[in-house]
């Protein structure tokens, strides 16, 4: 299953790259991307366990920058 989600107060570059090799570690990830310019991550996982990696991923953007938001 492919989603587009929306980040809200994702403040640079460097900050969604480490988000975005954060979160291809998971487990159950096919791919991600997460995208500064447009504020905008594209999550690509398995179906059966898209909610958890959803979740993980928050997770994971929350410690890279706790001020930002994904619009779910």
């Amino acid at each position: 299953m492919r989603k587009t989600f929306e980040l809200e107060d994702l403040d640079c570059a460097n900050c969604a790259a480490k988000m975005e090799e954060a979160i291809k570690k998971l487990p159950g990830v096919k791919r991600v991307s997460v995208n500064f310019m447009t504020q905008k991550m594209i999550l690509d996982a398995e179906d059966s366990q898209f909610d958890e990696v959803l979740q993980a991923a928050v997770k994971c953007i929350a410690k890279v920058e706790p001020d930002c938001r994904v619009v779910l």
